[in-house]
């Protein structure tokens, strides 16, 4: 079987970076670009078998595979072979969620207007951030002051959001979007952003529409923005299929300091579940031997297409089975955390 080597390209806007697959069909360049169809069961998840990865020349692919003879068909997936280490690929995780944790220290210190986090649900995104903000609030909290930072999360309409950049536009306020996606999907969310994380000197925010809400609270209709935000989200911004959001999108990017967690594959997810239980953070709670530890985390390397989603969560679930039910765990995970065959 034939094996390629994908130096640099991507699938539905997930990096592939020198990783091995089994090549289905050859390079073919389309209306939209070069790709290269491969067998990828595994890699992107169960449901993704043969895909269509994206390159931008077929100088991206090499033929690593001795039988050099494509095929039209699907053929045997073989696990891919990635060119960086487990111990790389974990270097590489820790030191962006250092870099996160860094950069929010100096979000609340007021030295960076804006970041924005982007990253795969459930793999402690917003661990690090609350935690940096819990800390930069402790003060506020035990001088009986009104804290200077706050976690959004769920819904806001434009309004509201409006409501919550006044009452934290104060130097050094933080205000942190976790999940909050629907301010990233609603022009009017992102003009008032945009306003909030200008370049300029003065940031001024203008609410020109009548509001009896604004009026109420004492809000006035302009001010100066002089906090700083925090935006957490699953979401691909040049994934958007809509042109007019893609352009607010891209506008408040620029704005902002973009950090990508790089945890691209399913390989990379559970190589966070397994660097956190190492760093002795995850099962914390639980006074587990290493053994089980170990057990918990084999468990779901081998049973990856299966489980309903890889994430930190759900390693905290099994765990819960683990503790309530030491005997039969393994059968009580594959009923209550897996797919349906």
């Amino acid at each position: 079987m034939t094996q390629v080597l994908v130096r640099s390209g991507s699938y539905r806007n997930q990096t592939v970076r020198n990783v091995s697959f089994t090549l289905v069909k050859d390079y073919t360049k389309g209306a939209r670009g070069g790709f290269v169809t491969v067998a990828s069961k595994g890699y992107f998840g169960a449901e993704h078998n043969v895909v269509r990865i994206k390159v931008d020349s077929i100088e991206d692919i090499e033929i690593i595979g001795n039988n050099m003879a494509s095929t039209s068909k699907t053929v045997e997936f073989k696990a891919p072979a990635n060119l960086e280490t487990e111990e790389e690929a974990m270097a590489r995780i820790r030191e962006r969620f250092e870099i996160l944790t860094e950069m929010t220290k100096a979000a609340t210190a007021g030295d960076i207007r804006a970041m924005i986090v982007s990253g795969p649900p459930g793999v402690g995104k917003s661990f690090g951030v609350e935690a940096e903000v819990e800390k930069a609030c402790l003060f506020d909290k035990l001088s009986g002051k009104r804290l200077r930072a706050e976690v959004v999360k769920g819904s806001a309409t434009p309004i509201g959001l409006y409501q919550a950049l006044y009452k934290y536009s104060d130097e050094n306020c933080v205000l942190v979007f976790d999940d909050c996606d629907s301010i990233l999907l609603d022009d009017v969310c992102l003009n008032l952003l945009k306003g909030a994380l200008d370049s300029g000197k003065k940031r001024k925010i203008s609410w020109l529409s009548e509001s009896s809400a604004l009026r109420r609270e004492g809000i006035p209709d302009c001010f100066e923005f002089k906090g700083s935000v925090i935006f957490i989200t699953n979401l691909k911004f040049d994934a958007m299929k809509s042109q007019k959001l893609r352009d607010h999108l891209d506008a408040l990017q620029s704005r902002c300091h973009y950090l990508d967690l790089t945890l691209d594959t399913m390989r990379d997810k559970i190589l966070r579940i397994k660097q956190i239980a190492k760093d002795g953070v995850l099962f914390q709670d639980y006074e587990f031997s290493e053994m089980q530890q170990d057990d918990i985390i084999d468990f779901m390397n081998k049973n990856q297409t299966r489980l309903r989603e890889m994430s930190l969560r759900m390693a905290l679930k099994i765990a819960d089975l683990v503790k309530s039910f030491p005997a039969k765990w393994r059968l009580m995970a594959e009923s209550t955390c897996m797919k349906g065959a």
